[in-house]
């Protein structure tokens, strides 16, 4: 991903992507001889992409949407 999409597609789409990914995964226990056992892992892979996926569109340090510090002297 170039950075220039848009985050909260990223994380709006993860639930459809993940649900999708685990039809697929039955689907392919029922068609093949592919057991769900075998595939579990694909889920893994999936959720880490969307991982790497989110981290590269997040906001970037430093920038106008960083969080600040929290200030415990009581000054502000």
């Amino acid at each position: 991903m170039n950075g220039n999409s848009n985050p909260t597609l990223l994380r709006a789409i993860r639930g459809p992507i993940m649900m999708i990914t685990i039809g697929v995964l039955f689907a392919l226990d029922h068609m093949t001889e592919f057991t769900f056992g075998r595939t579990w892992p694909a889920i893994l892979i999936v959720l880490g992409v969307l991982s790497l996926g989110d981290r590269f569109t997040g906001p970037k340090a430093g920038g106008p949407t960083s969080r600040r510090d929290p200030d415990f002297r009581g000054e502000q």
